[in-house]
């Protein structure tokens, strides 16, 4: 299959850090679109692929799943878009198409598995996935995005991951004005779980563990915000949310945050993947039909639904902008949480 070169910046083992390499795109296939990459957003998965924090990282990785760019070139079949539209990849470039799940626009749990943006195994070529820090990319057009054209094209770059991830379980959970919607952990997913669910016209409350947050939840469209290390704020919002949605990305007690939920209600987690410590107590769960769930990502069709109401309500990402040749440093400063709220890069930077 014809391929192009191309600039990127990737990584040749996990603790090596990421440097200028070249890769191979395919040629664009008679569906695909060719995307010149203008904005690329970071996010914690694109680190723990790089170090291989959860294993199965194939070598060399070239991380990114929240593209934005400009269509530089399209197949002969290509009937959604054309060169110089604006648009946006996410996490996911193929799916079977076939399976209950891609039936239902849910290609985030197809059956047989997604094609992955990156560290995924590329249909047509059969090697591997090579992510946004990079110059260009070549995506088929049923998994391609239109980015409604009022939105900063850069601060618009991480809906397509941290926006969605949100989104999805917001509307799965039927979120609505007059919803009581409570969020965990204020970062990449976080801090859009908020501007979404405020969106909605839901009432938003921020769980934090330290009042450093309130200030920034509030300006962020917090109605209200919930030190959960207090017991008397925790005994306060006892039964109290719809819905909770989860972001924080590693091993945290939940059990405080099921006791807040109302009856019915659900507690989604979006940012951990693991093992649950301590316990899970089930009997408020059973007392109170409570139900504990999970959510990753969204499918295409939510993806564009997603960014459109984004248009129509001018919801982007709060971002600061970084050159490529940072992102090791950068990388650093996200493991400390030292970023509002998501780093975007600019790709102009690696020409």
């Amino acid at each position: 299959m014809a391929t192009t070169q191309v600039k990127a910046f990737g990584t040749e083992a996990p603790e090596a850090a990421l440097q200028q390499m070249n890769i191979e795109r395919r040629n664009v296939t008679p569906k695909d679109v060719e995307i010149e990459i203008l904005f690329c957003g970071v996010c914690h998965s694109d680190l723990h692929t790089a170090r291989n924090d959860w294993g199965g990282t194939i070598y060399p990785a070239v991380p990114g799943h929240e593209i934005v760019g400009k269509v530089s070139s399209i197949g002969a079949e290509v009937s959604k878009f054309k060169v110089g539209d604006l648009v946006g990849v996410g996490c996911i470039v193929d799916s079977c198409k076939t399976c209950d799940s891609c039936k239902q626009d849910l290609e985030q749990y197809c059956l047989n598995g997604f094609t992955g943006t990156y560290n995924g195994k590329d249909k047509h070529s059969g090697k591997q996935t090579f992510g946004g820090y990079s110059e260009k990319v070549t995506v088929n057009e049923e998994f391609v995005l239109h980015i409604p054209k009022n939105l900063d094209l850069a601060a618009a770059a991480p809906l397509l991951c941290a926006g969605v991830t949100t989104w999805s379980p917001l509307k799965h959970w039927n979120v609505k004005e007059g919803s009581k919607v409570a969020v965990v952990g204020l970062g990449g997913l976080g801090h859009m779980a908020i501007k979404l669910a405020k969106g909605l016209g839901a009432s938003v409350t921020l769980f934090s563990r330290t009042p450093d947050k309130i200030a920034d939840a509030k300006e962020l469209g917090a109605d209200e915000v919930v030190i959960s290390t207090d017991d008397s704020q925790m005994k306060s919002v006892a039964g109290k949310f719809d819905l909770i949605i989860d972001t924080v990305p590693y091993v945290h007690d939940i059990n405080p945050y099921v006791a807040t939920l109302n009856i019915s209600g659900t507690l989604v987690l979006v940012g951990y993947l693991g093992p649950l410590e301590p316990f899970l107590n089930s009997v408020p769960m059973i007392l109170g039909r409570k139900s504990v769930a999970g959510s990753v990502i969204g499918g295409i069709a939510e993806t564009q639904e997603m960014l459109d109401f984004c248009g129509k309500h001018n919801i982007v990402s709060e971002i600061e902008m970084i050159n490529m040749q940072d992102i090791n440093a950068s990388y650093e400063r996200m493991l400390k949480s030292d970023v509002k709220y998501r780093f975007v890069i600019d790709m102009a930077s690696l020409k």
